[in-house]
C-alpha cells in the first residue's frame, strides 16, 4: 500500500523506534527526508544518517540519539501541515516550537529550513513539522 503522506511516515517511524529504544531506524529515501535529517543532525536530535543502497530503494538510517539515562532527544515530533491540508505562514508569523527551545521546519523558496534561519532571512513557507 502506497504512503500518502511521506514525511507523517517519517516522523511516525523515529517515534516509534524511540519508543522501543532502537539504536536506528530506516526509513525510504527522498530528498526531502535527507535534508530534514541533515537539520535534526545539525540540531544535535540524531547522532547521524546514511543512505543505503539497495537494489530497489535507497533507505535512510537515522541513528537516533539518547542522552545519559536512556531518554529519547527526540521528546516530541509533530507534523503540522498535511497532504489534505497545507499550512502556510508569511515571514511574521512563524510559529515558535516550545517557546524557542524546540525547532519549526518549513520549506521555502530557500529549500528546507528551520524557523530561526526563516526568521533570519526574512521569509516565509509552508510549515512541516515541529520538533522538541
Amino acid at each position: 500500500m502506497p504512503v500518502t503522506d511521506p514525511i507523517a511516515d517519517y516522523l511516525t517511524r523515529i517515534r516509534n523506534a524511540q519508543a522501543k529504544n532502537k539504536p536506528w531506524v530506516d526509513v525510504p529515501a527522498s530528498n526531502v527526508k535527507k535534508k530534514i535529517s541533515l537539520i535534526l543532525k545539525h540540531e544535535g536530535y540524531i547522532k547521524d544518517f546514511i543512505i543505503v543502497k539497495d537494489g530497489l530503494q535507497d533507505f535512510l538510517r537515522i541513528f537516533l540519539k539518547y542522552d545519559k539515562e536512556g531518554t529519547p532527544v527526540i521528546e516530541g515530533l509533530k507534523r503540522a501541515s498535511k497532504p489534505s491540508k497545507r499550512y502556510y505562514v508569511g515571514k511574521d508569523e512563524i510559529p515558535r516550537t516550545l517557546n524557542g527551545l524546540g525547532i519549526t521546519i518549513l520549506t521555502t523558496s530557500q529549500g528546507i529550513i528551520t524557523d530561526k534561519v526563516a526568521k533570519a532571512n526574512n521569509i516565509g513557507g509552508e510549515v512541516l513539522c515541529y520538533i522538541w
